[in-house]
């Protein structure tokens, strides 16, 4: 037999089986590593991103369920009106006991949850609770505390595995108590939360990223007057059920297979592939879910400037010469309207955005910047305007085509048979137009990235 390197070409097919071969070590490992994780919670988004969230809904926009409660429980009682008065008493302090009780847990799984369970107050646990999400089931809390602890890079196989594990907490509710002739029982209380981790022992880094919710299942008792005994975390992208309600999480999602949470992961380790430079940098945006075909994400208030085009690369041109030493902010956002019969013709708008609210300064737009102020409208610039959009939740669904008409309106339409599948309401009108989102620069190379955006109206998501 001749040596290897006589044979060029049988040495070629060795090297690329023994390159296949490694990388399927490499996934097994992650993948072994991530059946013993628990991968409920945690801050997600490989794009700019909001540095703050809220544990409840904007006070402005009313949920999918106004009488939930983020801080505490609420007392349904059915209790008999001919029980001794003494007795009732004693329940009714008892009541309320658990209501402090519960309102105090969920300020501690809050600070669990933005401390990534460092530490872990294993008070308020069930020495044997158990845990289930798509990829594995554990139980105690000290397989919990060191499986956590791995994927924040706390344990040497940690480090070497993972990075940029952190969390984001959108709400906590639930918890509600209920008394019936002396039975106290406590409502699940339930998370909402985004988790993105790194797997950086791929050569190319991918991130995964993953939304849901954790349902706490509790009892009265144990070291703090609540304890919990069980927790089953849920995907967006996997476990939501069609057609279901979704103010209530405890039905609209369902178990699915393991493989199908694996298929799922491992569609996120892919190489991402040449992209296409993007234009400038990103509007920063806080990401709530990653659905199935879908993203929700809630846009800060922002201030742009907007002109009405024909063709896109005279809008880019009007809107660049305009912006210039204004730094401008992608995308560049387009509404086309899908009739425009009417008496009264509507254009196609362009908008850039210019500046943005940040986290903690309110839900409008801020102001725009004086140079803006000053040209928009007036002379050579008399097209353009300054346009304000206060916060909003938007569900985006990404296509890799180029943003010709059939492909915008088929991805408008594939994203609004997704939000009715799963119980979303966008914005009265919004039908009558089409937005779509071009982050890459004019004719740039590679992979580019377009996306459709839909605003959902207040009352319209669970966020």
């Amino acid at each position: 037999v001749p040596p290897i390197g006589a044979n060029e070409e049988l040495e070629k097919h060795l090297k690329t089986t023994v390159q296949i071969i490694d990388m399927m070590k490499i996934l097994s490992k992650i993948l072994i590593a991530l059946s013993f994780v628990h991968c409920g919670h945690a801050f997600c988004n490989p794009r700019p991103r909001l540095p703050s969230a809220r544990t409840s809904p904007p006070l402005s926009c009313q949920t999918h369920n106004p009488s939930r409660h983020h801080r505490g429980g609420v007392l349904k009682s059915t209790a008999s009106a001919d029980a001794p008065a003494a007795g009732t008493q004693q329940s009714e302090q008892r009541t309320e006991d658990l209501i402090s009780t519960v309102s105090k847990l969920k300020r501690v799984l809050a600070q669990e949850y933005i401390s990534f369970f460092d530490p872990m107050v294993s008070s308020w646990y069930k020495s044997d609770v158990t845990f289930v999400d798509p990829l594995t089931s554990l139980s105690g809390v000290d397989s919990y505390r060191n499986n956590v602890d791995m994927l924040a890079g706390r344990t040497l196989m940690g480090k070497l595995l993972f990075d940029g594990a952190g969390i984001n907490l959108h709400s906590v509710t639930g918890g509600e108590i209920t008394d019936s002739d002396g039975r106290v029982q406590v409502d699940d209380v339930i998370t909402r939360w985004t988790l993105r981790v790194t797997a950086k022992v791929l050569p190319w880094k991918p991130e995964a990223v993953f939304s849901g919710i954790s349902v706490y299942k509790l009892q009265p008792g144990g070291k703090e007057g609540i304890t919990i005994v069980g927790q089953t975390d849920y995907w967006d992208s996997i476990n939501i059920k069609e057609g279901m309600d979704p103010s209530i999480p405890q039905t609209q999602y369902q178990k699915v297979s393991k493989s199908s949470a694996i298929q799922d992961f491992l569609g996120q380790l892919k190489p991402d592939g040449f992209r296409a430079a993007a234009a400038a940098p990103e509007l920063p945006y806080l990401l709530l879910r990653r659905g199935d075909g879908y993203e929700l994400r809630r846009y800060p208030g922002f201030v742009g400037i907007e002109t009405p085009y024909e063709r896109r690369d005279y809008g880019f041109g009007s809107l660049g010469a305009f912006a210039k030493d204004m730094n401008p902010l992608a995308p560049s956002i387009m509404k086309v309207y899908n009739d425009n019969d009417d008496a009264v013709f509507k254009e196609k708008t362009m908008t850039w955005p210019l500046q943005y609210t940040n986290p903690g300064e309110g839900r409008e737009a801020p102001p725009p910047p004086p140079a803006a102020t000053e040209k928009a409208g007036d002379g050579q610039w008399r097209s353009i305007s300054l346009s304000s959009q206060s916060e909003r939740v938007v569900a985006v669904r990404t296509f890799e085509d180029a943003a010709m008409g059939p492909v915008v309106r088929n991805a408008d339409r594939e994203l609004r048979a997704m939000l009715k599948r799963d119980g979303l309401m966008p914005m009265e009108g919004s039908e009558e137009f089409v937005t779509f989102a071009q982050y890459d620069a004019v004719h740039s190379m590679g992979k580019r990235r377009g996306e459709v955006w839909i605003e959902l109206k207040c009352g319209g998501h669970p966020f």
